[in-house]
């Protein structure tokens, strides 16, 4: 393990973000047990109570399984971890991770659509100026990282129209997770963000109440960018196999 001492003015969360980056960059593997909370102190340079903080929250994270008088375990993130790992995923060392970019893209997609449908079947009555308000914005932007920003709202607000706590806390992820990177998106995302007739014909459909229509709009704007942005990733993603081997893709 490539672990070293921390800067007390950070403990524990030195302690936690260590042992994850190990986790996430496979230096420890799935049912590896870490060093004992003595020898971990020890390492790192930090009191055992700050290791034991530090790895309850590894625990909460679904990265380690701590069982009582046994080893600590790396679990594997892939089937225990939630999606408040995604931002941790997206950016790598500074890098676009490629297969993570794929999986958002493909996320918003599928969940797009049910989405508008369902903000058109439950739509609150001010919704449709809100829609109107940041569909006006996008037009007028020239900006293009402010332009994602726009549309970004302009879903925000029609999740909340889709009155589900789950699609809720998924598109906060994915927010959280997309908004670092938006200079990094800016050009690959202009084929969707620049269509504010797409958004407006989306928006009319749920101020209709029509969820046939506003399903079919979302996915009208959603799917060619989203089409050539998986596209462009493929032929990006062919000499460069780590990115596959981070997400545990053959």
């Amino acid at each position: 393990m490539a672990l070293q001492p921390v800067n007390r003015r950070s403990v524990p969360e030195d302690v936690f973000e260590q042992i994850v980056a190990e986790v996430l960059s496979g230096q420890m593997q799935p049912g590896e047990a870490l060093p004992s909370e003595r020898r971990l102190a020890e390492v790192l340079g930090v009191s055992r109570p700050a290791v034991r903080e530090a790895l309850k929250r590894l625990t909460d994270a679904g990265l380690v399984e701590v069982r009582q008088g046994d080893a600590t375990t790396v679990r594997d993130f892939h089937r225990h971890a939630g999606l408040d790992l995604l931002p941790r995923l997206l950016m790598r060392a500074g890098e676009l991770e490629l297969t993570i970019v794929r999986s958002i893209l493909e996320t918003r997609l599928h969940n797009g659509p049910k989405v508008a449908e369902l903000a058109a079947r439950r739509g609150r009555p001010e919704l449709a100026g809100l829609l109107d308000d940041v569909v006006g914005k996008l037009a007028e932007e020239a900006d293009p990282i402010e332009r994602q920003r726009h549309a970004l709202t302009f879903w925000d607000h029609v999740v909340d129209g889709a009155d589900s706590i789950a699609f809720r806390l998924m598109y906060n992820t994915l927010r959280a997770t997309y908004e670092p990177a938006l200079p990094a998106l800016a050009t690959l995302m202009a084929a969707e963000v620049d269509r504010a007739a797409a958004y407006c014909a989306l928006a009319d459909a749920i101020k209709a109440g029509d969820p046939d229509r506003a399903r079919s709009a979302a996915h009208d704007l959603l799917e060619p960018a989203t089409t050539g942005l998986l596209t462009a990733l493929e032929d990006l993603e062919q000499p460069i196999g780590r990115h596959r081997r981070l997400v545990g893709q053959p």
